[in-house]
């Protein structure tokens, strides 16, 4: 039997939309984009040129400072554009999809027969190395380096969150084999988190790894807290991290041969009209799912990913690359409330006591409902902070940028994701997802 942790801080945000578990049908769009910036800590370099062609699994982009780091394009087609911001920063790869999709043939490969460093160049020659990410720094792994251990996350406790065992069903080789390739890349522990309610086969009788079960609130699915609570990383040790949908993605690379980054997405929130599941390829617009789908007349959010970390886009924006969820809800800047905040109104929620709690869910919308101030030191991120580190003490060592005084207080065990519900109960109202990117990235450039 896995052994079990219990999470008692935390906080499971009661937002109205929750997916109904029905496969809705498959979505295709006639162009595909891919986004360089999904990839924190690469910096892209083109692999391809406006109108070449490519197969699915050809790379569109590698990394700068690691050639052998290629990231593949999700269909095959023809390359139309490559689209730039400001100071010239790679925006988009799009692909005009073709109607049958050809793969690139990588070979199907026997896990165990292979060495480890021939597990490593397989995953890398096929493009899809960026489904692993390293900690510290939480930035795509370094295959230079050897992990200490592996994590990998079984299960979701984001607000409206989808099922894996719903999405990962009837996908029990794929993970399999792809538990047995990550064991190939360490000489420590493999370790599999799941949820008490976890059901797939594939997840709860998984060989190669150890399993553990995370009991209570968000963010008792987050891979730093599972990090925090079986093996935290030390100073100069590094760890690679990964969810259990893109474990499935790499053992499709070796049982198949081929690369296929189709997946199963949510489609989540309170101005959905019919919510529920659609098979799709990363990068696909997502405006055919929402058409006729949400409300009308008023001014909505759309998020690729959850409402606490996704990345906002517009109706006519693509899955982004981790992304196993699209949300909607109101944006609020049409919203005039009289007595604003000090409404006593049962459609108000508070994390705190401002507010009545009622056993419901909210209609939220995506409004601060206040300004940037200085830090009230409150114990307020502590409540929902359930890592053996202190939050507000490591968020001022940032701002100083006080790397001891980072170090000491944990910043390699962390990523911008753990603080989101800090973020979201904070009366400072300050932006600390950003807060802590900023201090990864600048420790990252100081110390490597």
């Amino acid at each position: 039997m896995a052994n079990r942790i219990k999470i008692k801080k935390g906080l499971q945000i009661p937002l109205m939309g929750k997916t109904e578990e029905v496969l809705r049908g498959t979505v295709t769009s006639e162009y595909v984009k891919v986004c360089p910036e999904d990839f924190v800590g690469v910096t892209p370099k083109f692999a391809v040129r406006v109108d070449d062609r490519v197969k699915a699994g050809n790379a569109l982009f590698y990394h700068k400072n690691r050639p052998e780091v290629l990231f593949a394009s999700p269909v095959s087609g023809v390359v139309t554009a490559i689209e730039r911001g400001e100071k010239r920063r790679i925006l988009n790869f799009t692909v005009k999809a073709d109607k049958e999709i050809e793969y690139e043939d990588f070979g199907k490969k026997e896990v165990a027969s292979l060495s480890p460093e021939e597990v490593k160049k397989s995953i890398l020659d096929a493009g899809i190395w960026w489904t692993i990410k390293q900690r510290p720094y939480d930035v795509v792994a370094n295959p230079d380096k050897t992990p200490r251990d592996i994590f990998v996350t079984g299960f979701d406790t984001a607000p409206l969150a989808p099922s894996y065992d719903f999405i990962l069903a009837d996908q029990e080789a794929d993970l399999q084999t792809g538990f047995d390739a990550l064991a190939k890349l360490t000489q420590g522990k493999v370790y599999l988190s799941v949820s008490p309610d976890t059901t797939n086969k594939g997840l709860r009788y998984a060989k190669n790894v150890v399993i553990t079960e995370f009991a209570g609130p968000h963010p008792a699915g987050n891979v730093g807290v599972h990090i925090n609570k079986l093996a935290p990383v030390n100073n100069g040790e590094v760890v690679w991290t990964l969810n259990a949908i893109n474990v499935s993605v790499i053992g499709r690379l070796f049982n198949k041969g081929i690369v296929d980054l189709t997946r199963i997405i949510a489609l989540a929130g309170s101005e959905v009209k019919q919510t529920g599941y659609y098979k799709m390829l990363l990068g696909t617009e997502l405006s055919s799912i929402f058409k006729n789908n949400v409300t009308e007349g008023i001014s909505l959010r759309y998020i690729s990913g959850n409402p606490l970390t996704g990345t906002k886009i517009d109706e006519n924006g693509v899955l982004r690359a981790y992304d196993t969820q699209v949300t909607v809800i109101p944006e609020g800047d049409d919203v005039h409330e009289a007595f604003g905040w000090a409404s006593m109104s049962p459609k108000r929620y508070s994390a705190g006591c401002t507010y009545l709690h009622l056993k419901k869910a909210y209609r939220l919308d995506a409004r601060l409902l206040g300004g940037p101030r200085a830090i009230i030191v409150s114990n307020e991120y502590d409540k929902v902070f359930p890592m053996d580190i202190f939050p507000e003490q490591l968020i001022k060592s940032i701002i100083a940028f006080n790397i001891d005084k980072m170090e000491q207080l944990g910043i390699y065990e962390v990523a911008p994701e753990d603080f989101a519900l800090c973020e979201f109960v904070d009366t400072s109202k300050l932006e600390l997802q950003r807060i802590v990117r900023t201090g990864l990235n600048m420790l990252r450039k100081e110390m490597e």
